[in-house]
């Protein structure tokens, strides 16, 4: 029977689907589970699997093309005999991808002639290199799907060309080393820009006095084997504690209308080879420590090992982004797309401080910026969220009760 392939909706703001690449061909089989495209959301790029054994029939939607969700973009057949179309099939996705092709040996560059006024697909870095390059684009032959000219391509055009030589008075610089960036650089990149520019970021900084944070996790961590806490763990539990305690600040703006938040999701920013992902813990305000810890840990595990999926970066309205560790006092950060808010939080540091009798004692202080949409938040009501956080993170005690 013939169905339909959707673009799906990995998130409950995820409003549009780009079409990054098509895995499997017309009449080309497949499995339950395989892999049949791949499509980028607001932070990933995503392979879609099918959940039934099937034949691909057609494509209608060309790569590159950014469609709402729930648009249809191809169809396929199950093998089960019926008539019309039938509901569209339930994709799944697997684990965010690298979508940049893997290296090609090259012996010869592939020249095909395109004919006239046919429309060459082409990438627009491959454009750009072409331009400045003075390479035909219509003698190229492209490596990508459907026949799309990539940068690689270009600069194997390029290569093979005959070079005139020319006398230089002075000698040339060399020229850098450009690359095309991966599917997931680039929406990385698109959907930063975009929150830079369309969310009207307003920035608020304390230090957060932690001494006794810091004993008390040296209590705890020589108390137990198994779990170590960081300081991260005491600093995501007190932002989940404040959203539960503020469920004001627990929301998000959507083109629908202000969306407000149930449970205390909070986003936590983690370093990996394709760049920086945000997996969501959830409901952080009503867990303890050590769930925070796991759940933390287990998060971190599957971002390194390549197995987050969609559904783990979806949610919160707020991001926990430490640099500590790199000796960064302040980070004013970009707030994710699709959420209000993202925390900042530096190193710790040693200072002189007076105390109530004017005397200098040594105190432990920790900088954190907080970074706000102010089409969700005044600065009011993110100074008293803040200043929760704050409260929670230098009278500790707070954090153990659940």
């Amino acid at each position: 029977m013939r169905r339909e392939l959707l673009v799906p909706k990995l998130g409950l703001t995820m409003t549009e689907g780009t079409l990054v690449e098509w895995m499997v061909k017309p009449g080309e089989a497949f499995k339950a589970g395989q892999s049949i495209f791949v499509v980028e959301s607001e932070k990933a790029a995503n392979e879609i699997g099918a959940e039934a054994d099937g034949v691909m029939l057609e494509s209608v939607a060309e790569v590159g093309a950014t469609l709402p969700c729930g648009a249809v973009i191809g169809y396929w057949d199950d093998g089960v005999a019926g008539e019309g179309v039938a509901a569209p099939v339930a994709v799944a996705p697997a684990v965010p991808v690298d979508t940049k092709p893997a290296a090609q040996v090259i012996s010869a560059p592939a020249v095909a002639a395109v004919p006239a006024g046919q429309r060459v697909p082409v990438t627009p870095l491959a454009r750009r290199i072409a331009q400045q390059k003075g390479v035909d684009l219509a003698a190229v032959s492209g490596s990508g799907p459907r026949g799309r000219i990539r940068a690689r391509d270009v600069l194997s055009a390029s290569e093979s060309k005959p070079q005139t030589v020319t006398q230089q008075t002075a000698p040339a610089q060399a020229a850098g080393t450009l690359r095309e960036p991966s599917g997931l650089e680039r929406t990385i990149a698109q959907r930063l820009t975009q929150a830079k520019q369309q969310i009207p970021h307003f920035y608020l900084s304390v230090e957060a006095e932690v001494s006794a944070l810091m004993q008390l996790r040296q209590q705890m961590n020589a108390a137990q084997t198994r779990q170590k806490l960081t300081l991260n763990h005491f600093v995501l539990a007190a932002v989940g504690q404040a959203l539960d305690a503020m469920p004001e600040v627990n929301r998000v703006w959507t083109d629908q209308g202000i969306l407000s938040l149930g449970a205390s999701d909070v986003g936590m920013a983690v370093n990996s080879d394709k760049g920086l992902m945000v997996p969501v813990l959830r409901a952080v305000g009503q867990q303890s420590l050590g769930v925070v810890a796991r759940q933390s840990a287990e998060l971190i595990g599957r971002v390194q090992a390549g197995r987050l999926s969609a559904a783990e970066m979806q949610g919160g309205a707020i991001t926990v982004s430490n640099a500590g560790m790199h000796d960064v006092t302040y980070m004013a950060s970009i707030i994710n797309p699709g959420q209000a808010m993202i925390l900042g939080v530096g190193s710790v540091r040693e200072l002189f401080r007076p105390d109530a009798n004017g005397q200098p004692v040594i105190r432990r202080e920790m900088g954190m910026v907080l970074s706000a949409d102010h089409r969700v938040l005044d600065g009011v009501t993110a100074l008293k969220f803040l200043k929760r956080i704050v409260q929670a993170l230098s009278q500790p005690a707070g954090l153990l009760v659940q």
